[in-house]
This record gives C-alpha cells, sequence and structure tokens, in this order.
C-alpha cells in the first residue's frame, strides 16, 4: 500500500492537487492512502519550498506545481 501526502496550506492548486491525486488512485485501483497536510510546522519537515507537494512513502515526487493526472499516475506508480 502506497502512503500518499499532499501537502498544501489550502490554496486552490493544493486543493487541486489533492483532488487530482484522489481520482488516479481511485481510476487506477492505486492500494493507497491519501492524508492532506496543511500544517506548516508538518509541511516544513519536508524541506519542500514550493507547494502543492506530493509525497510518496517519504519521497517528494512533486513540488511547486499542478501535473497532469497522468504525470500523477507515474510519480505513484514509480
Amino acid at each position: 500500500m502506497k502512503d500518499i501526502k499532499v501537502l498544501g496550506t489550502g490554496c486552490p492548486k493544493c486543493k487541486t492537487l489533492e483532488k487530482m491525486t484522489r481520482e488516479v488512485v481511485e481510476k487506477n485501483g492505486i492500494d493507497a492512502t491519501i492524508t492532506k497536510v496543511d500544517d506548516i510546522l508538518e509541511i516544513v519537515q519536508y524541506h519542500v519550498m514550493s507547494l502543492p507537494a506530493l509525497i510518496v512513502d517519504g519521497k517528494v515526487v512533486i513540488k511547486g506545481c499542478v501535473p497532469s493526472a497522468e504525470e500523477i499516475r507515474k510519480a505513484i506508480e514509480n
């Protein structure tokens, strides 16, 4: 099971990344738990300076943009 975290403080881009990530996981039947992290102190622990960011199994795979659904799928599966 993949552990996915969407880092963001609640801006429109952060909300879009969370929504798209949930859709990609559901559409592709990926076994994962998705957590939205909006606590700035927790976000800082990932050393991410630009939001939103996508964390898969503790590793930053996307940051500072809203990628396409295909880019999200690839980031999760790799």
